[in-house]
């Protein structure tokens, strides 16, 4: 089998744009995969959430992201998982750790930003940046601790630079960040149909990922319009995290009105929702190496 990392560059040499719906637990995963995406994308935010119960804001660690990341890459090794590196967690030494650590975990891409290391979520406000010299260090750490591993891992160079410096800086920013070892451009925060058309143009012939936040600072564009727009991949990372977290409240609201979940469940029950987190698989598998002790499913 090849790597993951492997089959994400051939999809990414492919016509089509990839979409990637965001996860960020066994649960989001498992149901992004029986839907048939050909990759996914580990939200940073959804991480932190899931994992920590916090806020997008510089909390999560290292540890957290890659324990998430090697879980849900997993999954299903042959569906490629491009996981939120954040800042890198540090200086050229830990972008270098960071980018081994994901290698081992299975990853098959990541994306370092370039804002400080108390950085905050790429659609909130006062956002700082770190100099574009210190950037390329963190870059060509993670270049060069992928080569020592002689690994083709994707290394995505992510700008904030946007918001407080303008389109013209971010663009900059990526193309010295490609220049220092990067494989993929990723301007965040992108707000009219013109700036990214101009991102994908310049950043050419680098691939262009562009990021659905739903409700973001990005307009709500569709799948048909970001191929149009020329970019090669797109993230939707709010798609199971903010609907999850509507339909948990809605329950719990529920229970405290009404004293029951029925409705919220929907008439599935324990059977039901273990068969979407794998339970046919694992029957199968002990029942494949002659085991009987799960029985049937």
């Amino acid at each position: 089998m090849k790597a993951a990392s492997t089959q994400l560059r051939e999809l990414l040499a492919r016509d089509e744009i990839l979409v990637l719906p965001g996860v960020y637990d066994g649960i989001s995963a498992r149901i992004a995969l029986s839907e048939g995406f050909d990759a996914l994308y580990m939200t940073g935010a959804g991480t932190s959430a899931s994992v920590l119960g916090q806020p997008d804001l510089g909390i999560v660690t290292l540890n957290d992201m890659v324990g998430n990341a090697g879980m849900i890459a997993g999954l299903n090794p042959r569906v490629p998982v491009i996981a939120d590196a954040d800042t890198g967690f540090g200086g050229a030494v830990m972008c270098a750790r960071t980018t081994t650590l994901y290698a081992r975990a299975g990853v098959a891409g990541f994306h370092i930003e370039d804002q400080v290391q108390q950085k905050r979520c790429g659609h909130l406000a006062s956002k700082q940046l770190v100099p574009l010299d210190e950037y390329l260090v963190r870059i060509r750490a993670a270049a060069n601790a992928r080569t020592a591993l002689e690994s083709d891992i994707v290394l995505i160079t992510r700008s904030d630079a946007l918001a407080s410096l303008g389109l013209d800086a971010a663009i900059a920013r990526c193309k010295a960040a490609l220049e220092a070892g990067a494989d993929v451009a990723f301007v965040e925060g992108l707000r009219t149909r013109e700036d990214a058309e101009k991102a994908v143009r310049e950043l050419a012939p680098a691939p262009v990922m562009l990021n659905l936040a739903t409700g973001g600072l990005t307009p709500n564009w569709t799948v048909k319009e970001a191929q149009e727009m020329g970019f090669k991949l797109v993230i939707f990372p709010c798609a199971g995290m903010i609907p999850a977290a509507l339909a948990v409240r809605d329950a719990y609201r529920e229970i405290r009105a009404q004293g029951t979940d029925v409705v919220s469940c929907k008439g599935v029950g324990p059977r039901d929702f273990f068969k979407m987190v794998g339970l046919d698989e694992v029957v199968a598998i002990d029942a494949q190496a002659g085991g009987t002790t799960l029985g049937e499913a």
